[in-house]
Formats: C-alpha cells, sequence, structure tokens
C-alpha cells in the first residue's frame, strides 16, 4: 500500500492506495528551486525590476502612495512582501502617513480588524492605514474596448502612485492569478467585476492562457487605465514559502512570473485516471468551496470521462459566498444550471456553473465534515476521505487507477496527446 498526503485546512489527511493502482502524485515541479531565503529573493527582484526603474528611482517625494494586496482567499504573504516595499518607499522620501494599504477584496467580505492585522504584519499595521476595498466607494473611468465599466475604488483612483502585490498561480478563466488583477477586478466595483467575469464563458477563457484570453485582456486594459507604476508578485510553495519573486513592470514582471508558474504547475502525467484524489492546497485555498473550487478544475484535466473525482478541502466557511450557495443548493441538476448562466450570467453563479463543467465530465465527491450534511448541485459530500474512496472503489472497481494532486490549486495536468 502506498500512503498519500493531502492538505486540508491548516493540516492534512491521508489515504492508503494499493500501490498496484497508483499512476502517481504529482505536486508542482521542483524546477528552479533553490535553497534561497525569502529575503534574499525578495531583495534581489527589488534591486533587479523587469521593465522599470527600481521603485526608490519610481516614487517621488510628496507622492500619496496606495499599495494594493490580496485578501485573505488568497495565498498571497503580504506580511513579507510589505516591508521590503515600505524600505523602497522610505528611501524614495515617503513617509508613512502618505501610504495606504488598500486589501482587494473584489467581491469577497470585509476582513475584520484582526484579520487586517495578521494579513499584512503587527508593525505594518501600526504604521501605516490599511483599509479593506469598498466596492460602494468607487469612480467611473470610462470602458474598456469589451463594454466593461471600470469603476474603482477611490482611494485608488486618488493615489498619485500605485503599487500592486499579489501571488502568481493558475487562474482557471483568467489564466493567471496576479499582475493587474489586484486592482482590478480586486478593486473594483460589483457592475465592473461581473462584467469581466461575465467572460469566462468564452472557450479562450482557460487556466494557462493568456493570450487571446478576453478576460486577462479586459482587466488589464481596465487596470491600465487607473494607473499601475510598480509590481511585487511572488509564487509560493505548499507551505507556503516564497520560492519565486518578480518586480517591475506590471506586465513585463508579471509574465515572467507567469513564464516559471507555467514550467512547475504544467506537469505530464502518463495516463488519464479513473479516480483522482484532489486537496486545493490546504488553507486558505480551502477557507470555502469558492475557492476550493479552482482545484477542481484543475482536476477534470486529469480525469477520464465518467471517472471520479474526489475534492479535499475543509471549507470552514462553506461556500463563501451566497449566489454560489443558493445556486449549488437549489436542487438544480448540472445541466440546468449551466442552462440558466447561459441565459443570464449571475457572479456566484459562475462558479457554481463552473462546478456544473466539470460534474457533466465525471462524478464529484466533495470529501468536507463541516459541510456532508450539505445537498450541492453535482456534488456528493462525505464526512471522510476513507468513506469517499470505499464508495470510489465499490462504483468503479478495484482495479480502478489513482492519480493524486496534493496541491490542485497550482497544478495544471498534462496528459498524453491523443
Amino acid at each position: 500500500m502506498s500512503v498519500v498526503e493531502l492538505p486540508f485546512g491548516r493540516g492534512s489527511l491521508s489515504a492508503r492506495i494499493p500501490s498496484e493502482n497508483l499512476i502517481g502524485v504529482f505536486p508542482p515541479r521542483s524546477v528552479g528551486l533553490a535553497a534561497v531565503d525569502e529575503g534574499d529573493l525578495l531583495r534581489r527582484a527589488l534591486e533587479n525590476p523587469i521593465g522599470a526603474p527600481r521603485l526608490r528611482d519610481l516614487a517621488r517625494r510628496g507622492q500619496k502612495v496606495v499599495i494594493v494586496t490580496s485578501d485573505l482567499t488568497r495565498p498571497c504573504p503580504s506580511d513579507r512582501l510589505l516591508p521590503p516595499v515600505l524600505a523602497e518607499l522610505s528611501a524614495a522620501g515617503i513617509p508613512d502617513e502618505y501610504i495606504t494599504i488598500v486589501l482587494g477584496l473584489g467581491l469577497h467580505r470585509p476582513m475584520t480588524e484582526a484579520e487586517l492585522r495578521d494579513a499584512v504584519g503587527g508593525a505594518v499595521f501600526g504604521r501605516v492605514r490599511v483599509v479593506n476595498h469598498d466596492v460602494r466607494d468607487i469612480v467611473p473611468l470610462g470602458r474598456t474596448s469589451f463594454g466593461t465599466p471600470v469603476e474603482i475604488f477611490r482611494p485608488v483612483v486618488d493615489a498619485d502612485f500605485r503599487v500592486c502585490l499579489g501571488n502568481v498561480e493558475f487562474h482557471y478563466f483568467a489564466g493567471y492569478s496576479g499582475g493587474a488583477k489586484a486592482i482590478f477586478p480586486g478593486c473594483a466595483s460589483e457592475a465592473a467585476v461581473t462584467a469581466n467575469h461575465a467572460m469566462m464563458v468564452r472557450p479562450e477563457a482557460q487556466a494557462g492562457r493568456l493570450e487571446g484570453n478576453p478576460v486577462r485582456a479586459d482587466l488589464e486594459e481596465a487596470a491600465a487605465m487607473v494607473g499601475v507604476d510598480f509590481l511585487l508578485n511572488v509564487v509560493v510553495d505548499g507551505e507556503h514559502r516564497i520560492v519565486q519573486a518578480v518586480a517591475g513592470d506590471v506586465k513585463a514582471a508579471h509574465r515572467v512570473g507567469c513564464e516559471w508558474v507555467s514550467q512547475r504547475g504544467k506537469v505530464p502525467i502518463p495516463a488519464l485516471a479513473d479516480i483522482v484524489l484532489v486537496s486545493a492546497g490546504g488553507y486558505p485555498k480551502d477557507v470555502n468551496l469558492y475557492q476550493a473550487q479552482k482545484a477542481l478544475d484543475n482536476a477534470a484535466y486529469a480525469v477520464k470521462p465518467g471517472g471520479i473525482i474526489i475534492l479535499v478541502a475543509e471549507c470552514a466557511e462553506g461556500c463563501g459566498n451566497r449566489t454560489f450557495e443558493e445556486w449549488m443548493t437549489s436542487g438544480d441538476t448540472p445541466s440546468a444550471l449551466l442552462k440558466r448562466i447561459q441565459e443570464r450570467f449571475v457572479l456566484g453563479g459562475h462558479k457554481a456553473a463552473a462546478v456544473a463543467v466539470v460534474a457533466q465530465k465525471a462524478q464529484i465527491f466533495f470529501v468536507s465534515p463541516s459541510m456532508a450534511a450539505w445537498r450541492l448541485a453535482g456534488m456528493e459530500p462525505y464526512d471522510s476521505l476513507d468513506a469517499a474512496l470505499a464508495e470510489a472503489w465499490k462504483r468503479l472497481g478495484r482495479d480502478a487507477t489513482v492519480l493524486v494532486l496534493p496541491e490542485g490549486g497550482s497544478v495544471l495536468p498534462q496528459p498524453p496527446a491523443a
């Protein structure tokens, strides 16, 4: 028997798989990884920006600066990124009272004061102003060529200089996270986010794709209307350690980060599997089902048609979005959910539609003790991994092959060409 570990919340769950059934365990590749101190990685990135001067040479004394970073649903280590960024701004002559840190929520819930302090670090929280983005306090700036209204959080628009922080990983319809996404949709209005995300139904909007991706093109056009002066993005591993950092121009630096993520995360697999065990990657990627869904989308690339995907995700906050929850608990079939989203795009409903797409290809088992009693469209909840596996063996037989993705949000399986 082979024992496999799957991240779950702040811990892990284990499963015993007959070795003859196991195709393999596929984490992100270790390409380019070296035992480099996180501080050194950040220092090198900031000292050698891509496509832009150094931050301390760009910012000017007297400017009001906004630093936009991620909320608690993203594994962005803001508390480690902010001190060196603030040091660069200090070297440029910008005092702390001229700096505001904005947590780009998109349409996620506001963070509590304790969560804000934890996100940015106690020392930073005591130094500079830290605020949640507010979807109601926005400034209209026009429309993109796609027709998306560009409505941005007022403090971001009012700033003289804007810095975006974030982490880069695969995103199931924007191609990759990070880059201009911090400001748009991170700091946008509900109408703006909805219009941008409505394009997720287009076939070109897919994980790992930048060129020709309408969602990515739209959000970068919108962010350019606001203006982003500097970027610091990182890649983190399954232990939330920084393993790569890029800084500089919001697009040029981001593309270098995306290429690195691609080399690390586009992992060849020898065959499609009957059963795919996938973890969202643990906290915060499995804080709710709204976030954990991304791993499910990636797992669909590794499963045989009619097979079973077993998603392991703690989801202590449940679905994580009211509209998503309404759609997932509506009693509708996956095909009915897809029909609804095609008739009228609804933010939150789009996540349910994404689950429905996968459910039409494979059976979805969902291991989450906190949600085991829920009735979810296209998903069968289980209170333990052992129970889910036992049912999978029962349905597919003891000869079923198994493939494991312990960090499903960070791996885009690449099956052999047909």
